[in-house]
């Protein structure tokens, strides 16, 4: 697929089949004089742009300037290799198909991918000092040694730590002394020298020596508190190998799991459940594996060979369940698992019924269902018993402007995740005794919000508490982990994310406003900028971002790299386009399939907006967008290309309809329901007319960086890779395209969380260079 991976609710950014970037500079044997040419500068600064400089008449070399962006090498120019596609009398022809190599060892190809990345190189040294600075400056705003907010689970406290200059995280815990008291909003975890000890379970800093990328998928502690288990990529592939280790003496416990999905869960003490995929990368088959036993004797729990489905695992927050989905884009149902007696197998509770979609939990003597269906667009929330899964309740119904997206359920209380008018809300409910009927909802205390615009997402929760943990973040505010007491409506500030470097959240602002679409269609717009230098008179630089698809909400959440921008006078700028989740399901109906092209149209629309009203010109307007987000930065591309200046788009989903039209690449069949089957003569036409790759003109386009990564599973290297060269052979106009490939990442980009602000600093150092926003740096810089 060409989303990111699924969590729980649906505010990503983040999600379960999407695609991302890659780089590193394998070209240190080759040498290139970066020859740049001062040509004036200026004198003096105002007081507020004294450490961030937005320069009114910058200090321009030659690599800053649009219009003379001419690098010491000419740009790769791809073969030219003829490959001739016919279906329902249409004719195209792909002259850069030979890019794609599925073993990803084709010797040309890599040395193609080598120049490219030269060359980007050698584009961008130019301005390389400003870059470093620009790294130096983003990390400078971490507390690179730092622990997680504790989260109370049974005895124990647990959290992550991170070390100063470290690349990653060190799993942890402390045993509670008086854990028999219960848990309050107002606890805080001991550590003082007459307190237990912290206890490092696992350090990926040591698993991860050796690799040049590292990356755990999930890490999963025994009921009984005595194990671990967890699962490691090493390539960025996501194909997982999954330990059990004892906690207490690090040892192994019997042999490592290979070929799995990031899916696992605990069935009891002696048991993981885990998921595995098929040879397109689809997850298929769910496995009972007995500790102690060899891989080969474990038992298929579940088979889903309807190739346009994958299947996923979740625990019940009781953890008497667990419960295995199957879903496409319009069908959900769920098998459940008694965790005590997991040998009998998996049992159906909600059947396979074309466009009914259910999720479920459990508490007590019932199951809650979440569902959603044709009519009942946003979802219902049922409960049924246990022993008579039929006899079911409507506890809250479906309404036609609020969404349900998740549910989390405790012993006593339910809390319901909704959205309504763009914006996530929490409403939680006291539940009657687990042995009383269960007939309604009485009631509800609503969450309060402070901004304008902001992102809720459930945290982890200790069922048998009163207390609901969740997260909190807005364009301006660092994210926050908060512990809610349901009986009172007492939140408390448990954890926010330290930023150095001076930053104070009043100096920036925060707004909703909202474009017109083609249609009449009122399109939200998140927005933030720095209240001390931006105008709004239409002389700032701005950042748009977009992704709209797969239902997926891309909510207002805090960046802190994204303050290199603010600070510099940028505007930051979300288009909650059609195709997306944050106005409802119908939002994410009228932007799929034959109606995909409103997510462009709404895009542009948003674009046009900001430029009408003063927030930036066509001049200073920066597009981004990753994965499917990069399928809209294409299409909007070769739709609109004059409104640009500049446009980012990270692992893009950009030959469409090659890639749709091709089963045997992984997540295709699944994709079929969200962007058409062109197999079929409507669908076959409809996307080709927005394929990004089908559409590059002979026009003149906006400097242009494309980044991808070579071991990507969700969007092959391949396509962005055609997408480049083919921009380079037609467009006609003198600004720069270009094409970054991490030879050793995937979809996810760089593991490090050091790695990955370096590609904050290129991606930013680029877009200030094509807008001549680079102070001289004097000789140094050259």
């Amino acid at each position: 697929m060409r989303k990111d991976k699924k969590v729980k609710g649906d505010n990503v950014a983040p999600s379960l089949y999407c695609r991302i970037i890659c780089h590193n500079h394998p070209f240190a044997e080759l040498s290139f004089a970066c020859l740049s040419i001062t040509l004036f500068r200026v004198s003096s600064l105002s007081a507020s742009s004294a450490k961030f400089p937005l320069l009114s008449v910058p200090a321009l070399n030659i690599f800053s300037m649009s219009s003379a962006a001419t690098p010491m090498k000419l740009p790769p120019i791809a073969k030219k290799v003829e490959y001739v596609m016919e279906l329902f009398g249409d004719i195209r022809v792909d002259h850069h198909y030979w890019l794609r190599d599925d073993s990803r060892s084709n010797s040309e190809i890599h040395s193609h991918l080598k120049k490219e990345n030269a060359y980007t190189d050698s584009f961008m040294c130019g301005t390389k000092q400003f870059e470093q600075q620009l790294f130096a400056e983003i990390r400078g705003r971490i507390k690179e040694d730092d622990f997680s907010a504790p989260r109370r689970k049974g005895p124990y406290y647990y959290y992550t730590r991170t070390l100063e200059g470290k690349e990653y995280v060190q799993h942890c815990r402390r045993y509670i002394s008086n854990n028999e008291v219960p848990p309050s909003v107002h606890d805080v975890m001991p550590t003082g020298p007459n307190d237990p000890p912290e206890y490092v379970i696992l350090d990926e800093n040591v698993k991860a020596q050796g690799h040049e990328y590292y990356s755990i998928g999930v890490f999963k502690v025994s009921p009984n508190h005595k194990l671990v288990a967890y699962s490691e990529d090493t390539k960025g592939d996501e194909i997982y190998t999954v330990y059990v280790i004892d906690v207490e003496t690090q040892a192994p416990v019997g042999k490592p799991l290979t070929g799995a999905t990031s899916s696992l869960e605990w069935a009891g003490n002696d048991f993981l459940v885990y998921g595995t995929m098929d040879d397109i990368h689809r997850a298929d088959k769910v496995w009972l594996h007995k500790l102690g036993t060899d891989q080969s004797s474990d038992s298929c729990l579940y088979h889903e060979k309807d190739d346009k489905f994958c299947v996923e695992l979740q625990a019940s927050e009781s953890e008497k369940y667990l419960f295995i989905i199957s879903d496409s884009r319009n069908t959900r149902f769920v098998s459940y698992v008694d965790v005590s007696m997991p040998q009998d197998g998996a049992k159906v509770l909600t059947p396979r019924i074309d466009g009914i979609d259910t999720s479920v939990s459990h508490r007590g003597n019932h199951f809650f269902i979440r569902r959603r269906t044709d009519e009942l667009f946003n979802s219902e929330l049922l409960a049924c018993p246990v022993d008579d899964i039929s006899a079911t309740t409507v506890l809250i119904p479906n309404r036609e402007s609020i969404k349900i997206w998740d549910v989390q359920l405790f012993a006593d209380h339910l809390a319901v995740y909704e959205r309504e008018n763009g914006l996530p809300k929490i409403t939680a409910y006291h539940l009657p005794a687990v042995d009383e009927p269960l007939k309604s909802l009485k009631g509800g205390r609503v969450v309060d919000f402070i901004d304008p615009v902001y992102c809720v997402d459930s945290e982890e929760s200790e069922f048998s508490s009163s207390i609901l943990r969740f997260s909190y973040s807005s364009l301006r505010t660092p994210c926050s982990v908060y512990e809610y007491d349901m009986n009172t409506g007492i939140s408390v500030l448990k954890k926010i994310d330290t930023v150095l470097g001076g930053f104070d959240l009043s100096n920036y602002v925060t707004e909703r406003k909202w474009a017109t679409a083609s249609d009449g269609m009122q399109i939200p717009l998140s927005i933030v900028y720095r209240n001390d230098l931006v105008k709004l008179d239409g002389s700032h630089p701005l950042l748009l971002h977009g992704y709209g698809s797969y239902e997926m909400s891309i909510d207002p959440t805090f960046k802190a790299p994204r303050l290199s921008l603010l600070d510099r006078g940028f505007i930051f700028a979300i288009a909650h386009v059609r195709g997306g989740g944050e106005m409802g399901r119908q939002w994410y109906e009228n932007g799929k399939l034959l109606k995909k092209k409103n997510t462009f149209s709404d895009f542009i629309a948003c674009a046009e907006y900001l430029i009408e009203q003063k927030y930036c010109s066509k001049e200073k307007l920066c597009i981004e967008g990753r994965s499917a987000g990069g399928l809209l930065i294409g299409a909007v591309l070769n739709m609109r290309p004059d409104l640009f200046k500049a446009a980012v788009a990270g692992v893009p989903f950009l030959d469409v309809l090659t890639t749709m039209l091709d089963p045997s690449i992984p997540l295709t069949t699944e994709e079929w329901e969200e962007w058409g089957d062109p197999r079929e003569e409507e669908f076959y036409f409809y996307i080709k007319s927005y394929s990004p790759v089908d559409n590059v003109k002979r026009q003149n386009y906006p400097n242009i960086l494309v980044t991808t990564g070579l071991h990507d599973p969700r969007v092959m290297y391949s396509e962005p890779a055609k997408f480049v060269a083919k921009l380079r052979d037609m467009k006609t106009d003198d600004n720069v395209v270009l094409f970054k490939c991490d030879l050793c990442a995937g979809h996810s980009s760089k593991s490090g969380r050091f790695e990955r602000l370096r590609e904050d600093a290129f991606t930013y150092t680029f877009l200030m260079k094509v807008l001549n926003m680079i102070p001289d740096l004097g000789a140094g810089q050259n």
